[in-house]
């Protein structure tokens, strides 16, 4: 029996669909990130001593710049999320850009937006 080449027509509308509800998802999440980002303290919390100021600004600089990184890591999957649709749109998704062979289902079922194997990662770090 010959490997496949390719995905099936229903198995990239199976992808797709996961694509874009993860793709949603992180979406969602990048929004409450930025929102993060830009809104200056609103707990209600107004401390005008400095001791209270001083360490709560500390701590809001490092909120941010955490939520700012995470914003960042985030914006990168969504575009891998987006490229990874335009590979099923052309029909190359699922296939290994080291190997040329399938990834396997299940990987591309927990990791929807790679572009190598199990077996083209493991060769990359021997």
């Amino acid at each position: 029996m010959a490997e496949s080449l390719r995905y099936s027509d229903a198995d990239l509308a199976e992808f797709k669909e996961l694509i874009l509800t993860k793709l949603e998802s992180a979406k969602t999440e990048y929004k409450y990130l930025v929102n993060q980002i830009k809104h200056k303290n609103e707990n209600g919390t107004d401390d005008t001593a400095s001791a209270y100021v001083s360490i709560d600004d500390g701590s809001a600089s490092q909120q941010k710049e955490n939520a700012g990184q995470l914003a960042g890591r985030q914006q990168k999957f969504i575009e891998n999320l987006q490229t990874a649709l335009v590979r099923v749109e052309n029909k190359t998704y699922g296939i290994c850009k080291v190997t040329g062979k399938l990834i396997t289902k299940e990987r591309l079922r927990a990791v929807p937006h790679t572009t190598q194997s199990i077996e083209a990662k493991n060769n990359q770090y021997k």
